[in-house]
């Protein structure tokens, strides 16, 4: 079955950076479009960013151009969010998604907050 594990958030200052981390499992990874999802408390979930299966496109919401940048490692199943320069308004749980056979699956998330 298709799993996907979030990691790499927690607490930082902003002006600060995290990487976030997703692992996938249970479908073939480098044939799959990745994205990542934030979803604030009261809040719709709003795309973050999105890749293509070999990485030659990416997109980004506006909030997060020049940024955050997206990226992935096929050989490792794994897809990236590295995010400089944060707000506290990028506080958010983190989610990561991929779209597999007309099936959208999420991962569990992973809070980001930003606060001094």
């Amino acid at each position: 079955q298709v799993q996907l594990v979030e990691s790499g958030g927690g607490l930082v200052q902003p002006g600060g950076s995290l990487r976030l981390s997703c692992a996938a499992s249970g479908f073939t990874f480098s044939h799959a479009d990745m994205t990542w999802y934030r979803q604030n408390s009261g809040k719709e979930r709003e795309l973050v960013a999105n890749i293509t299966s070999w990485g030659a496109y990416t997109n980004y919401a506006d909030s997060v151009k020049g940024r955050f940048t997206i990226s992935r490692d096929n050989a490792k199943n794994t897809v990236y969010l590295q995010m400089n320069s944060l707000k506290p308004e990028d506080t958010a749980v983190y989610y990561c998604n991929v779209r597999w056979r007309s099936i959208s699956h999420w991962g569990q998330g992973t809070q980001v907050t930003v606060s001094s």
